[in-house]
């Protein structure tokens, strides 16, 4: 019998974020019990029983929904069953943040997910992210108006994390689970509309889809792909002028304006990081008030998320840390 498309097309998804690994190593395996992630997590056994590698299924309890605890049981029973070597099942505590309980919640994932990785010796981190997901965070990052950077969504690869599934939809992880006999289990979360990114999946690619044909799902994650190849090209050369610029006395402006506004605006975030901005609260409002302070077009003083207030002072771009009123 031949091999389904849907788990023939996971399974060399896999195998690509696999490649280079040696026998023994470890990998974990982030697995909510979605069709998505068990998809991944049945291909990640098959391909690394053939690598030999150690294979460690991952599920973290948010503790959101009521019964949340047995469904991490039952996840953690499902992995078992695939045939990893290892479960492990962690609740964290999500705590609130000025960006909203999604991204709350996948801070404390991320959080828990390297600390078990680092207990564990893992070489990678493999994330159930598809096409279906890229495409609704390029479409988020449109009506944010974020820029290229949220343009070009999640990337494929970091550290030591890899998204095997970003050139597989939707419906092959749900037709490779199907086939394969394995049950999944369909998140509330994802059917209510109270989240932007459930509104965008139910709604807006669906008559997107209608009005303009079929393949934007596919069209909008092949363009992340090119704007991440832009995005990142420009960001080593911002680093590089960084470390041409920075120094003891501050930012020197007059060297910065010779480079092009979308270096320069990189190397002030840059400094602004150093400084210590808040990276996950740094938004675009906040590079914008740099670049328009660095050029002389504002006066007084900006304040950036993490107690960081960046200023001007004998033609350099200066921080220090923000005066708290009384």
């Amino acid at each position: 019998m031949s091999l389904h498309p849907a788990v023939a097309a996971v399974r060399r998804c896999v195998r690509r974020s696999l490649d280079g690994l040696e026998p023994g190593d470890t990998v974990l395996v982030a697995c909510s019990g979605g069709a998505d992630s068990l998809a991944l997590l049945s291909a990640a056994v098959f391909e690394g029983r053939k690598l030999s590698l150690r294979v460690v299924g991952v599920t973290v309890d948010h503790g959101l929904q009521d019964g949340s605890a047995d469904q991490a049981r039952k996840v953690v029973a499902q992995m078992a069953e695939l045939g990893v070597d290892e479960t492990g099942s962690v609740r964290v505590q999500v705590e609130g943040t000025g960006e909203g309980p999604e991204a709350a919640a996948r801070q404390a994932r991320y959080a828990v997910l390297e600390q078990m990785r680092e207990h564990l010796g893992g070489s990678l981190v493999l994330l159930g992210h598809t096409r279906d997901d890229q495409a609704e965070t390029v479409l988020l990052g449109l009506t944010r108006g974020s820029g290229a950077r949220s343009l070009a969504g999640m990337r494929r690869g970091f550290d030591h994390y890899r998204r095997p599934l970003l050139d597989v939809g939707r419906d092959d992880t749900v037709t490779a689970c199907q086939v394969q006999g394995i049950d999944f289990w369909d998140d509330p979360h994802n059917e209510d509309p109270g989240y932007t990114r459930v509104r965008v999946r139910r709604t807006v690619l669906p008559v997107l889809e209608e009005q303009l044909g079929p393949g934007v799902a596919a069209a909008l994650a092949r363009t992340a792909d090119q704007v991440r190849d832009d995005v990142e090209a420009l960001d080593a050369l911002a680093q590089a002028a960084y470390d041409e610029l920075r120094g003891g006395d501050g930012l020197p402006l007059d060297a910065l304006h010779d480079h092009y506004r979308a270096i320069a605006s990189r190397v002030l975030r840059l400094a602004a990081l150093d400084a210590g901005a808040t990276d996950s609260e740094l938004f675009h409002a906040h590079v914008r008030a740099l670049v328009d302070l660095a050029a002389g077009r504002t006066r007084g003083d900006v304040q950036l998320p993490g107690h960081v207030t960046a200023y001007v002072e004998d033609r350099c771009l200066r921080f220090r840390t923000t005066a708290v009123t009384p």
